[in-house]
């Protein structure tokens, strides 16, 4: 049975009543504030919000409440097998771990089964998240194989098929994240778009590639902008893609007019990037880079939570992967990562963790200001 009250797994933070992160008595974190502009379903969210994307293997509670406590505004777990949750597989339903500190929050799932991901969806509800995301964006090869993610961009009225069953199958709100179309000469994303609004989506988040592309060339946000200023349009249009500046942040809100941007790589290793981009456009100016100290306290405190919710070995194991980009930028941070993924210890990977803050005391790192999403 799932538990819908689960309490944060991180025990340092809590919301107070203003708003304000806080820490036994002391304020560690104020939450911008924002006019409530737009809305999905019943969610209000600030004008202009900044979402974390799903991102397989990344997009867990510990590394989301980094980024929470950074300044995102809406958050998903890592996209969930339809088929798995129905068998009842351990890591798919263990995806389904949500905590109040973290919301608004949306799960997210993926299938080409339209029976199935019916029934993933009430599944999915049990476990009392804000909404329910479909994920027609995925571009992978295992996933594309098994008709999921991005394969249904081959087939727009079984895509709309599989959506309306969803929709149908809870009283959530539903969203859709998905890409331009299949390859160059099927980017129907507004027609696309109209079709969903009209079935009952509630918002819709579009990378700005075709699965053809995967991540390669550059993001096409003039079709983004056509179908967020099409007046057909009444739900709320989400960007993504090459957000790799404040600055261009500001300049594809002004362009495109999109209710906000959903951030992925980005993130990884630079939960500030939130508040970056929320203090640029509130000022004009940016942030203080992250310190070395800001960077270790996160880096360990992304250790710690995760080792409290996987167990000692996944939680140091899944952890390997974001030594780098805590510290890209560094130089010579190279035998620092390769001394902590060789560690089975989280006591000995603090002591390297602190062997970094002392070496690079006072340095500015160059990747301060730049983010892919």
């Amino acid at each position: 049975m799932v538990d819908t009250k689960k309490k944060s797994p991180i025990s340092i933070a809590n919301f107070s009543h203003d708003g304000e992160f806080v820490r036994k008595g002391r304020v560690i974190l104020k939450i911008y504030t924002f006019a409530f502009m737009v809305k999905i379903g019943n969610i209000e969210l600030p004008d202009f919000s900044l979402l974390l994307a799903p991102m397989e293997d990344v997009s867990d509670p510990p590394f989301r409440l980094l980024c929470k406590k950074h300044g995102a505004d809406l958050m998903y777990t890592e996209f969930i097998s339809s088929e798995g949750l129905i068998r009842d597989a351990f890591k798919s339903r263990q995806k389904l771990d949500i905590f109040e500190v973290e919301r608004p929050i949306g799960i997210q799932i993926f299938g080409g089964d339209i029976e199935a991901m019916g029934q993933a969806a009430e599944i999915v509800e049990a476990a009392n998240p804000d909404l329910i995301d479909i994920n027609f964006g995925c571009p992978v090869k295992k996933v594309v194989c098994k008709g999921g993610g991005a394969a249904i961009l081959q087939d727009i009225p079984k895509m709309v098929r599989l959506t309306e069953q969803i929709v149908k199958s809870t009283k959530l709100p539903v969203t859709v994240k998905t890409r331009l179309g299949w390859d160059e000469k099927s980017k129907h994303i507004v027609d696309v778009a109209e079709r969903l609004q009209d079935i009952g989506i509630k918002a819709l988040s579009i990378h700005g590639r075709t699965r053809v592309q995967m991540y390669k060339g550059d993001a096409d946000w003039t079709l983004i902008g056509e179908v967020k200023n099409n007046p057909r349009m009444k739900i709320p249009i989400f960007g993504n893609g090459d957000i790799d500046s404040p600055e261009k942040a500001k300049l594809y809100k002004e362009r495109y007019g999109v209710d906000g941007i959903m951030i992925g790589r980005a993130s990884i290793g630079h939960p500030w990037v939130f508040e970056e981009v929320k203090h640029f456009l509130k000022t004009g100016l940016h942030l203080p880079a992250p310190t070395i100290e800001q960077r270790v306290e996160a880096c360990k405190f992304h250790l710690r939570e995760s080792i409290k919710w996987k167990g000692q070995t996944l939680g140091i194991a899944e952890m390997r992967r974001h030594y780098t980009n805590y510290f890209k930028g560094y130089p010579n941070i190279k035998e620092y990562r390769l001394k902590m993924v060789t560690l089975d210890n989280p006591q000995d990977i603090e002591e390297v963790l602190n062997e970094v803050m002392v070496k690079y005391q006072g340095f500015s790192s160059v990747e301060t200001q730049n983010f892919a999403s």
